[in-house]
C-alpha cells in the first residue's frame, strides 16, 4: 500500500485569470481584482482519480486548505502531519515536506506551480532526500517537467507508476515576466514518476558550446576522476580545464592533473579512483554515446563510472534519442533510460537512451 504526502499551495494560480501572470508577492492585488482560488479544486480532481485507481492509498497531508479539505472531499481520511497558520506561506510548504520525509512517504504530490515545485525540491535537497515528487498543475507558471499534463493525469500517475527518473525544476522571475521578459533557470533536479502524461519542460535558452563548457567547469568536483571522451565538444571542455587533450582519444583528468592522455582501456582502469565520471558527447546524426569511436570506454570502465552527456542543442534536437552499443547486451540494457544532457551553462535536456 502506497503512502503519499499531499501538499496544496492554496493561492497558486490566483493571479492568472486577473492578468497578473502569477501570484508571488501579488496575492492581495489578485484578491482585489476578484481572483478565486483554483488550487483546491484541482487538488480534489487529482485525489478523486487517485481514489478511483488506488483506493487503499494512505494519504498524509497538512491541515485545512493545505491539503486536508481537498483530501477529505475526495473521500480519504488523511493523517495530518502539520498544522499551518491561517495564512500559509512557502515556509509552511517546506515544513510540510520535511514532515513527509520524516514519515517516509513514497511520493510527494504537490499542487501549485513552479514556485511550489522549487519549495519542494529545495527542501528535499536540504534533507538530502530522494523522495519522488509529482506536480498537479495549478499555478500560472508551469515550465518544469515535474508536472502531469492535468490534475486527473496526476492522480492516475500517482496511483500506477512503478519507477522514477530525474527531471528538471525550472522557475522564472515573476516581476520580469509581468514586464514581458522571460528569465528562467534550472533550479533543481528531482525524481519524478516515469509515465505517459507528464509534460515536457519549457526550453527557454538556446545554450551554446561556450556556455556549456563554462557550466561544466564551474561544476567540476576535485574529488572526482574525469574520463573525457573524444570529439570537439568534449575537446572544448579539455581546453577549458587547461590541457591539450587527444581529439580522437580518451583522456583521464583529476583536480588539475592530466593523469593519462590518449588512454587505453587498462590505463583508464588503472587511473580510476573512488569517484569517477565519464564525459561523452553523442555522435551527430546517430546519437551513439558508447560503441562508436570510443571503444576504450569498455563495459569494465563504464561500470565503474557515472555518466555525463554533453552536446549542443542543435545536435540534441537533431538526434532525438541516445544510443549505446558496448558489446555487452546486459550493460546496454542497464544503460537504457533518461539522461540529463547538458546543452548550456544551466540548461539541460532530458534525452532517452533506447
Amino acid at each position: 500500500m502506497r503512502r503519499i504526502g499531499v501538499v496544496v499551495n492554496p493561492i497558486a494560480g490566483m493571479g492568472g485569470r486577473v492578468g497578473l501572470k502569477g501570484t508571488d508577492g501579488a496575492v492581495e492585488r489578485a484578491r482585489e481584482l476578484g481572483a478565486e482560488p483554483r488550487a483546491p479544486e484541482r487538488a480534489r480532481t487529482a485525489i478523486e482519480r487517485l481514489a478511483t485507481d488506488a483506493p487503499d492509498t494512505t494519504i498524509l497531508t497538512a491541515a485545512g486548505e493545505m491539503g486536508e479539505l481537498a483530501v477529505t472531499a475526495a473521500g480519504f481520511d488523511p493523517e495530518l502531519v502539520y498544522e499551518p497558520p491561517a495564512a500559509s506561506s512557502a515556509a509552511d510548504t517546506r515544513e510540510t515536506v520535511r514532515r513527509f520525509v520524516a514519515e517516509g512517504v513514497d511520493l510527494i504530490l504537490f499542487v501549485g506551480g513552479d514556485g511550489t515545485a522549487v519549495d519542494v525540491a529545495e527542501t528535499l535537497a536540504e534533507l538530502d532526500a530522494d523522495t519522488p515528487v509529482l506536480g498537479v498543475p495549478a499555478g500560472v507558471k508551469i515550465y518544469s517537467s515535474v508536472f502531469a499534463v492535468s490534475p486527473a493525469e496526476a492522480g492516475r500517475i500517482a496511483a500506477t507508476y512503478t519507477r522514477s527518473e530525474p527531471n528538471e525544476v525550472m522557475d522564472i522571475d515573476e516581476e520580469a515576466y509581468r514586464a514581458g521578459e522571460v528569465r528562467a533557470e534550472l533550479k533543481a533536479v528531482v525524481n519524478v514518476p516515469v509515465a505517459e502524461g507528464l509534460q515536457s519542460s519549457k526550453q527557454l535558452s538556446s545554450g551554446t558550446i561556450e556556455t556549456l563548457v563554462e557550466g561544466f567547469v564551474e561544476d567540476v568536483d576535485p574529488t572526482v576522476t574525469y574520463v573525457l571522451g573524444p570529439g570537439s565538444t568534449v575537446g572544448a571542455i579539455k581546453t577549458a580545464l587547461g590541457f591539450d587533450g587527444s581529439p580522437l582519444g580518451v583522456d583521464v583528468w583529476k583536480d588539475g592533473d592530466l593523469l593519462v592522455k590518449d588512454a587505453r582501456e587498462q590505463q583508464i582502469l588503472d587511473a580510476l579512483g573512488e569517484q569517477n565520471r565519464i564525459v561523452v558527447s553523442p555522435i551527430g546524426g546517430q546519437g551513439f554515446i558508447f560503441g562508436r569511436g570510443n571503444h576504450q570506454l569498455s563495459p569494465a570502465v563504464i561500470r565503474r563510472c557515472d555518466i555525463d552527456v554533453v552536446g549542443s542543442r542543435e545536435k540534441i534536437d537533431d538526434i532525438g534519442v541516445l544510443r549505446v552499443d558496448t558489446g555487452d547486451a546486459a550493460l546496454d540494457e542497464e544503460l537504457k533510460g533518461w539522461y540529463q544532457v547538458r546543452v548550456g551553462r544551466f540548461e539541460r535536456r532530458m534525452l532517452k537512451t533506447v
